[in-house]
């Protein structure tokens, strides 16, 4: 049996088994055995009282353990143990005096932090309970020492009831009269602040209604709106209180919150970091170091100021129910908001036990390990033989700080924000009625189908999330912006069907505003683009980060993605499927970074390029062939200037002497035709064409080393040295590649060109102006073939090339090879670049606002405007540059392709 003396040196037994047992296993026995001899000095049946109520013995250890003030109060009150024997029961205050309700605020606090000890209420129980504890001093006050025509006001955490232990109430006055001998009352139980009134502590104690709404209109910063937004009558009289919120609110909902509100609260935020940095508590602040309370709050009111004036829900003062509010509305992912609701009732309960110990304003964990021990036990941790207390609260507090920091920042600095803090681009969430008024103006024209995608997508869309009922306005504001609104109004309705899509695209705009406007920027260009993003709606998140869109990927990387794709495939159908999608997504990339004007016509063919190569050369490797074979690329493919709908010009060669060995070859080359092709349009990944090959389609597909050798000495033709320019190796085997390179190198370049050679390439050059322009095409705005386009501008390089040996397979290096030769004049270059990247950049676009291979401007105005628009032109602008850059161009095919004496004149 232990015996412990109380200070009036009275000895009492304290040893019960079920109480000795409560004592050992808490925070702190010494502390408890030490309260429990001092309260019963009051009480001589304690012992008996907390071995029979388990519920009051719990509370007494809790409590006694945790904090030391109240402990203190359980030897100094007589009522203090009664309190313990029934903490479900809160008492009426007591008005008599003001000595008496500060008593009655002492013993209300002890139970409300014994019902927290014992886990009877949650946080935001406690946080409650603690601001009614606030309201009943303030209206006890009011009613010793109050004017009846004045009204007070709770802010910061007591206006939304979520109070701490020893936190300040924040209070203003309104009305008439003098608030001091109520302040004084008022002050024996809690800290009272009133610097949140008007010029703060220089500002009058105490102003009339017309006072705070004239100073709210003139000259109120950003910070005390967002003080307001917790602004709560808590008493004197209740119509002139209810009057201050209804004021208050109003401005601070029916206000504009810009770029300027946005950059005060983060640099009123930076300070307060910078200042704590500055004494050396970011990590040990659990309010306002790294990751802390105020991280939490801070992003959620700037969240709830930015988006509340359209949202009249997330108007909560209390942190949770306000975060709560914003992850079920989709403004915060809803993963978010239940880690940085837990970091939060982490973080508090904390602040909350460092409070309790002497009822300070502590808010930063002890850095004596001793102290902290103690904080980690009374947080519910215990050592066991694995680690310590310690070690398990301070992992969880490091956790919970980065989670919060992480999250924080997130919401913090998003870019969102600043797309409705935008003067360019903020407005307020419209109803689908509303929205629709506004659709001719913003260049909708299709009214039925328009309205009917409109009232689709609304729907869809806000049942996934309040905060897309707020960008609509912003969506619709960048269709407007895009070539084909109506279009892009109906490829985001297709986007967002069916709820998980709908999800998706909510939690994409909301993580980024730019992906969302160039989203729209997609889909109000080409419905190929669409198509393709509904199968890949993994991109759109994409869209906003210029890094993912254009990531350059060497053939190193290419081939490891298309091995993935082919990874655990083994059937040749599966395998092209993998391969096939690969492309897909892996092109729609290109044509997005392309459409958003991030690329160049360079860059954009190069990538096309690189992707056909690796499909190939993953194709030709999935079908293990047993012969050494190579593709070479032939035509665009060879030069490494693809576009979209450009076919894939090849030859096959195999290293093999037997008929056998042709035999087999031949049957190989086959199916890597059929592989490729695929047996319908929809299952083509490109249309892979021999034709270039030695006698044409009678030809067989592939052909030995030796075969070609044979033919190009005894048979080949002009035009076949022409193509041949643009040979090079792209898939199969290198080595087989790099010998029939080393073959065709005399019969293109060793060769002297005749005077007939030339008349030859000329004579075919103009048969193809004359023949192959197809009937339902423009010839005067021909962008393959007509008079200075492409055509031109590659056959004068090639005619050039082979005349002064340069070597180059792609048309604009050739152009700067000739120069640097001396065979081409740079200003006569520069022309022909000029041309050829207008018609292949405009070719390029055609295909995907047309949504099919096209090689003239389009006769049609809509289709014309659409691509005009796409190209940031008019469609008179497209068409006068088109006359333009191939009349300065055809100038120069004239004088130095054809020889023609006087060209001319360039215009």
């Amino acid at each position: 049996m232990n015996l412990s003396t109380s200070p009036r040196g009275q000895t009492h037994d304290v040893a019960s088994a079920e109480l000795e047992e409560a004592i050992d296993r808490s925070a702190d026995p010494a502390a408890v055995r030490r309260a429990l001899a001092d309260a019963a000095a009051h009480h001589p049946d304690l012992e008996a009282r907390l071995t029979g109520d388990s519920e009051m013995r719990e509370a007494f250890v809790a409590v006694s353990a945790a904090s030391r003030f109240l402990a203190r109060l359980l030897g100094a009150d007589p009522s203090a143990v009664d309190v313990l024997a029934d903490v479900h029961t809160r008492t009426t205050p007591d008005v008599t005096s003001d000595d008496a309700l500060a008593r009655w605020k002492r013993l209300e606090l002890l139970r409300i932090a014994a019902r927290d000890l014992i886990g009877l209420d949650p946080l935001e129980v406690v946080g409650a309970n603690l601001a009614a504890l606030g309201d009943d001093v303030l209206a006890g006050a009011h009613e010793l020492d109050g004017d009846a025509g004045a009204a007070v006001i709770g802010m910061g955490k007591l206006g939304a009831r979520e109070l701490n232990y020893a936190s300040d109430i924040d209070v203003v006055f309104v009305g008439e009269g003098d608030p001091r001998p109520m302040l004084a009352t008022a002050r024996q139980c809690f800290r009272v602040d009133t610097d949140l009134r008007p010029e703060g502590r220089d500002g009058p104690l105490i102003r009339s209604l017309s006072s705070y709404e004239a100073y709210w209109d003139r000259w109120a910063d950003t910070w005390e709106f967002q003080a307001l937004l917790k602004a709560r009558a808590v008493a004197g009289d209740p119509e002139l209180g209810a009057a201050f919120v209804a004021a208050a609110t109003e401005r601070v909902w029916g206000r504009p919150f810009g770029v300027d509100e946005l950059r005060a609260v983060r640099s009123m935020k930076a300070r307060a970091e910078a200042e704590l940095a500055r004494r050396g508590l970011t990590e040990r602040e659990v309010k306002r170091g790294r990751g802390g309370i105020r991280d939490i709050e801070f992003a959620v009111q700037l969240l709830q100021m930015v988006h509340g004036r359209a949202d009249a829900a997330l108007r909560c003062p209390a942190t949770l129910d306000a975060l709560a509010e914003l992850a079920a509305a989709g403004y915060v992912d809803p993963a978010d908001g239940d880690a940085l609701a837990v970091a939060y009732r982490f973080l508090r309960t904390v602040e909350h036990r460092l409070q309790l110990v002497e009822d300070q304003q502590v808010h930063a964990v002890p850095a004596a390990a001793t102290a902290r021990t103690h904080l980690a036990r009374v947080m519910g941790y215990a050592d066991d033989a694995t680690t310590t207390a310690l070690a398990r609260f301070d992992e969880a507090l490091r956790a919970h700080q980065a989670v919060a920091r992480s999250i924080h920042e997130r919401l913090f600095f998003r870019p969102l924000l600043e797309a409705f803090t935008n003067p360019a681009t903020a407005t307020t969430a419209l109803s689908a009625t509303a929205i629709e008024t506004r659709l001719a103006a913003f260049g909708f024209t299709e009214a039925e189908r328009t309205r009917q995608a409109l009232v689709e997508l609304t729907r869809g869309l806000t049942r996934s999330s309040r905060l897309m009922q707020q960008m609509m306005p912003l969506l619709l504001g960048w269709l407007s912006e895009s070539p084909d609104p109506d279009l892009g109004l109906l490829g985001l309705r297709m986007l967002a069907t069916g709820q998980h899509r709908t999800r998706q695209l909510a939690a994409a705009f909301r993580e980024s505003p730019e992906a969302a406007r160039r989203l729209c920027v997609i889909v109000g260009t080409s419905r190929l683009l669409t198509d393709a993003l509904k199968h890949h709606p993994d991109l759109i998140p994409a869209l906003g980060d210029d890094g993912r869109l254009l990531r350059v990927s060497d053939r190193s990387e290419l081939a490891e993605a298309t091995a993935i794709a082919l990874r655990w495939r083994d059937d040749v159908e599966a395998r092209r499927a993998g391969l096939h999608n690969f492309k897909r997504a892996e092109e729609l990339r290109i044509a997005a970074s392309d459409v958003l004007g991030l690329a160049d016509l360079a860059t954009t063919e190069r990538a096309i390029t690189a992707l056909a190569e690796s499909v190939l050369d993953a194709s030709l490797k999935s079908l293990e062939p047993r012969l050494p074979m190579a593709v070479i690329a032939m035509g665009r493919l060879g030069g490494s200037q693809l576009s979209y709908a450009s076919d894939l010009d090849v030859l096959i060669v195999y290293d093999g002497a037997t008929a056998a060995d042709h035999a087999e070859a031949e049957e190989a080359a086959e199916t890597l035709m059929r592989f490729v092709n695929g047996a319908t349009p929809a299952l083509r990944m490109y249309q892979l064409d021999a034709n270039l090959r030695p006698e044409g389609k009678q030809g067989p597909i592939a052909r030995s080393l030796d075969g070609y050798r044979t033919y190009y000495e005894r048979w080949a033709e002009t035009w076949e040295r022409q193509a041949l320019l643009r040979a090079r190796p792209v898939a199969g085997d290198p080595d087989v590649g790099r010998r029939f390179c080393e073959l065709i190198e005399p019969f293109v370049w060793e060769a002297p060109l005749t005077d007939e050679h030339v008349r030859q390439i000329r004579r075919m050059k103009a048969r193809i102006e004359r023949e192959r322009i197809p009937a339902h095409e423009d010839p005067q705005f021909h962008l393959k073939l007509g008079r200075g386009s492409l055509s031109d501008v590659e056959w004068t390089a090639q005619l050039l090339q082979l005349r002064h040996g340069v070597h180059a397979t792609n048309t604009v290096e050739a152009l700067e090879g000739l120069v640097k030769a001396g065979a081409l004049d740079d200003a006569d270059a520069a022309i022909l670049v000029e041309s050829y990247r207008f018609c292949e950049r405009t070719r390029n676009r055609l295909f995907l606002v047309k949504g099919a291979p096209g090689d003239s401007l389009p006769t049609a105005p809509d289709l014309l405007g659409r691509l005009a628009r796409s190209l940031d032109h008019t469609s008179v602008e497209l068409r006068d540059d088109y006359r333009k850059v191939t009349r300065r161009a055809r100038a120069v095919v004239e004088r130095v392709f054809y020889g023609a004496e006087k060209a001319p004149p360039v215009r």
